[in-house]
Order: structure tokens, then sequence, then C-alpha cells
């Protein structure tokens, strides 16, 4: 059923960065006709017309989560990496376990993160993999791109990889695959050719994404990732100033801020973004605005690993495009849109005063922000013409008893999610808080049989 009529919301969030909230007294009521939003308003239904009962609800545009490492979804609370901040973590975590992630570990981990996602009203992902190289022995785009489709969920493959890898202090662990830059592109031009599709409403996307602009490819190679994805018509994405070592790495190296460097090796403009972006100077934040470079802000895994709070506000007003990511679950320990936000809101807050981010500017970064970051146009905007890409919050619940203002309830509150209905492009996702079709406990054993045999492995159990 993709021709329906929501209709009676208590409010609904248009996605916008100005107008909106919309109240009864304005009109709530969706129709969806094709996969589409047709109107916006206060609609009776027509005849035979199916209708959505909304009533006791709030209505946002499904979440645009830009950035993710599924993979790590099988690597929550890995005790090595608690207490220790983002280098030792990286060491002790996804460089540890990440040459481990077998063709089955990865399946259960992004089919599991994605259901996770979607229960929290999510229903874009962009995910940053970068497993890719000698040794892995399985394509991980088809096997990410096969558990979208399952699932329903509009997908992004942020396609990461390493012409170069770092080594840590110990050499008890194999190194993370890596791959020459001829095959990084073979690969790269074989999967976009297998998924990407163009257009503002794609259900898949490719995205060229080298893990770290430093660390993971000579700078001429980084010139010619993005030289090639301007001519392929593909995105560009890295992790960038996640901490201050970034800061100090391009300091001591090439005497520029981390930002200059890669403005200067063609990684600045609209199709762009940089995850993390926590340790900014001025000139940065401006050089992101004029150019309109995007963030994928990730407070939850900045506040985990102790690496600081981005100025995504400053950035906001200068112009660049801001938006959220939940990041790796192995740094969050969760993969949920609507925690993520509430800690946004909160930790803001904590740092700035308590008149910082509105929970209705957040609601617009990670829905309209992230869409177009993404170059998904028709997505992330309750209007018509967009894309039924829907989520529908029910309120009857004791978190949101007593609310005055109904609009923001799912952020202002917290916690887990009531979801009456999830759609994408007009196909329901999730009823009632559950994924039609999908056996939970069945991955739930796979997920727990996954990870004994990663711990198993590197001799955390015998």
């Amino acid at each position: 059923m993709r021709s329906f009529l929501i209709q009676g919301a208590s409010a609904l969030h248009t996605g916008d960065a100005e107008g909106a909230i919309r109240t009864p007294a304005q009109g709530t009521d969706v129709r969806v006709r094709d996969g589409l939003i047709a109107e916006v308003g206060a609609l009776a239904p027509e005849p035979g017309e199916a209708v959505v009962d909304a009533r006791d609800a709030v209505l946002y545009p499904g979440w645009v989560n830009t950035h993710h490492h599924l993979f790590q979804t099988v690597l929550k609370n890995v005790s090595a990496g608690q207490g220790v901040p983002l280098m030792p973590w990286l060491e002790a975590v996804p460089y540890r376990y990440g040459p481990l992630i077998d063709e089955e570990a990865l399946t259960v981990a992004a089919t599991l993160g994605l259901a996770e996602l979607l229960l929290s009203g999510c229903t874009t992902v962009a995910d940053h993999h970068y497993l890719f190289g000698a040794g892995v022995g399985h394509d991980p785009a088809s096997v990410l791109f096969g558990a979208a489709e399952s699932l329903g969920a509009r997908f992004v493959l942020l396609r990461g990889g390493a012409t170069r890898t770092r080594s840590f202090a110990t050499g008890e662990h194999p190194p993370m695959p890596h791959e020459s830059l001829g095959q990084m592109l073979g690969s790269l031009d074989d999967t976009a050719r297998r998924f990407h599709q163009p257009g503002g409403d794609a259900m898949r996307k490719v995205v060229i994404a080298p893990t770290t602009p430093f660390y993971s490819s000579t700078p001429d190679e980084l010139r010619e990732l993005a030289r090639t994805a301007r001519r392929w018509g593909l995105g560009l994405h890295s992790h960038l100033s996640e901490t201050t070592d970034y800061v100090r790495f391009a300091a001591e190296k090439w005497g520029m801020r981390p930002v200059h460097w890669c403005a200067e090796h063609e990684w600045i403009g609209p199709d762009v973004s940089y995850a993390h972006m926590v340790h900014l100077d001025d000139s940065e934040i401006a050089l992101c605005g004029e150019t309109r470079t995007a963030i994928a802000h990730c407070p939850q895994s900045n506040g985990r690993l102790g690496s600081g709070v981005a100025p995504v506000q400053a950035l906001h007003d200068v112009g660049a495009v801001v938006t959220v990511g939940v990041d790796g679950a192995a740094s969050n320990e969760a993969a949920d849109m609507v925690n993520e936000l509430h800690a946004a809101w909160l930790i803001h807050r904590a740092v700035k005063g308590a008149h910082a981010q509105p929970a209705e500017q957040l609601v617009h970064w990670a829905t309209d922000g992230g869409a177009r970051a993404l170059g998904l146009t028709q997505v992330g905007r309750i209007a018509a013409g967009m894309q039924a890409d829907l989520a529908l919050y029910d309120l009857n619940h004791p978190r949101y008893a007593g609310h005055h203002e109904l609009a923001t309830a799912p952020i202002t509150a917290g916690g887990g999610a009531h979801l009456r209905r999830v759609w994408v492009a007009g196909r329901e996702v999730v009823r009632d808080g559950a994924i039609p079709g999908f056996d939970l406990p069945m991955w739930l054993a796979r997920a727990r049989r996954v990870v004994q045999r990663l711990q198993q492995r590197t001799g955390v159990i015998a």
C-alpha cells in the first residue's frame, strides 16, 4: 500500500529550517500517492482511500543518518575500548576486530544495525564501510546493499578503504585490509555501476570515502579520488578533526590546519562531507561556510570517546550544511537517531547554555540537512512532491504524559522510540514498533554466535 491518508496528527514537523511545525489548526494531514507526498493540510478522505489514524501521535520526516559503521553493531561495549580516547580505542576495537569481520559477521551486523535504526524512525542510512582489500574474502557492498533492501531502507554506501594503513605499537593482530589505488578505483567503478542511482529520489547511492584524508592515502591519491568522484558524479566523505591529534599532525607535517590542507587537495565544497570536525578554528569554519561543505555531527560518539563538542551552530551560521550521524555502535553502543538527537540537545546546552540547540533545529539538521548533503533533494521534508519517507511517533506512553509541547516530544523526552508507523517511499517498514516479517529472535541468536566467535578469535574467551 503506497497510497493512503495520514489523518489527525497532534503535530507535524516538516523538516524545514523555518516554520517547520504545523499544528492541527494549520492542518497536519498528509496524503500519499504512489510513494510521494501529494498534499499536506486539513484533508478529508477520498472515496475508498485507506486512512492511517494519527491521533495522539506526531509525524516527522524519516531521519537521515549521514555517518555510520554498521559492521560495529557486533562490537558494542568491547571492554578494552572502554575509558580510552580515539587512538587507543582504534587499536583496541576496529583495528583489532575489523580484520575478523567475515561475510556472516557483516551480514548480521548490517541487518541488526539497520533494524535498530529503522526502529528509531531512521529511513536513510549512509554507512562508512572501510573494510575493503586483500583478505576480505567477500563483497561488502553487496552485503550492505542487500541488507538495506531486505528491510526497505534507503541506503548510501560511503565506500571507504585505504591504500595504506596505520600500524600501532603492537604487532599481535592482523593488519587492516588495504588496496592499491588502482584496485580501489576499479572496485569503486564496479560498485557504482551496480548500485548507484543519480537522482534526488534514489534508493541507493555510492560515495567515495577514504577512511581519513591524512592516513589512508597519499596527497596525490587524495586529489585523484576527488577528481574521479566529480567525473563520475559521486560525492566525497571522510573523517576529519575528530580529535586534536588531527590538528597536531597537520601542523607538524604540513604547517596547516586540516580543513585548509584538504581544500588544497580539492576536498572541499558542496559535494564533500566530513564526520566529526570537532576541532576547527574560525578560519576553517568560515571556509566550510563559503564552500557549503557539510559536517556529519556525531555527538554521542564524540562524548563517549572524550573528543569534544563540534561547533555545529557556528558552522550552520556561516552557511555550512549541518547533518547528524550516529557513528558506529562500537563508540556509541547504539544505533538510535532519537537518542542521538536527545543527547545533542543536552550536550550543547551543557556547554553553551540553556538557549543552545533548539530541538526544532536539530530535527531540520537530521532530516533536510542530511538529505541535501547526500544529494537526496526529494527526501527529508514533508511537502508536496517529496518522497513519503515518514515516521509516526505514538505519544500514548507515560514518557510523554504531561508534555505541553507535543511537536518536539520525541526529542526532548528521549528514551526508546514509540513508533506507530514508518514508511520509506510510501512502503511500510515499521508497524507498531516492529518490522513486519523480521525474525528478530533468529537474528539476535546469530549475533550472539558472531560475538562469541570474535571473542574466541581474539582470545577474550577460551
